[in-house]
């Protein structure tokens, strides 16, 4: 196998750890039902979300490694809409999904009863919208790399 043979497998694996946590948190989120639930959600969250930081970082580096080893990518317009989007949605999954459910956590930790706060529910969803956001980017940065269609 080649060198850009063995960068391009790296990258898909990464692309597994990193945007399978895309998918995967929103399903772990809904199963928050009460305080106690809601806390084991977050946690678990938390827990794959390291995942998804390893495996992202991993992506940028060897997808800008397989700009280095092939250059042309640099002139066609799906790898560099890819890198783009990519970098655009990084804010939303590496700081503002985290801040929130950290946030999340905080309100549940002052939480006596086991009946979630009132609060809880519209912080959840920005944070179900924010979700939403990257797993359509998600979407189609994997059409990008499958296709190439432009």
């Amino acid at each position: 196998m080649t060198l850009y043979g063995v960068v391009v497998f790296i990258h898909i694996m990464a692309a597994i750890c990193g945007l399978g946590a895309v998918f995967a948190n929103p399903s772990i989120m809904k199963r928050g039902t009460t305080v106690s639930k809601a806390k084991q959600a977050l946690e678990t969250a938390k827990d794959v979300e390291k995942y998804a930081k390893i495996g992202s970082i991993a992506l940028l580096i060897t997808g800008l490694l397989l700009g280095v080893l092939n250059p042309s990518l640099f002139t066609e317009g799906w790898y560099i809409t890819a890198l783009v989007l990519y970098i655009a949605v990084q804010p939303i999954v590496a700081y503002m999904i985290p801040k929130r459910a950290e946030n999340l956590y905080i309100m549940l930790e002052k939480q006596e009863s086991d009946t979630l706060p009132d609060e809880f529910m519209p912080v959840a969803m920005q944070i179900a919208k924010l979700d939403n956001i990257a797993r359509a980017s998600v979407f189609i940065l994997i059409l990008l790399m499958s296709l190439k269609p432009f």
